[in-house]
């Protein structure tokens, strides 16, 4: 009796198997889908990046020019009087 169960459910385990592949054409083909939304997405991190990266140094050179205004206009406040 236990070796029949273990045949039966080598059976069917095997036909499970079977039909859960029987599918690869749609799985492949979701899969191409996937990855070529990935690539799309990486794309469009880099060019997010690449923005990021060109907007810091635009701070950057604006928070230079702040500074040295205002150095200036310390200057300017300091050697001023009434």
């Amino acid at each position: 009796m236990n070796k029949y169960q273990v045949l039966l459910g080598t059976i069917a385990l095997s036909s499970t198997l079977l039909v859960g592949c029987a599918n690869t054409s749609k799985v492949e083909s979701d899969v191409q889908t996937l990855t070529g939304k990935v690539d799309q997405l990486a794309t469009e991190i880099g060019s997010i990046k690449d923005g990021q990266s060109k907007l810091a140094a635009d701070v950057a050179d604006a928070k230079a020019e702040a500074a040295r205004a205002n150095a200036r206009l310390d200057n300017l406040a300091t050697s001023y009087k009434k």
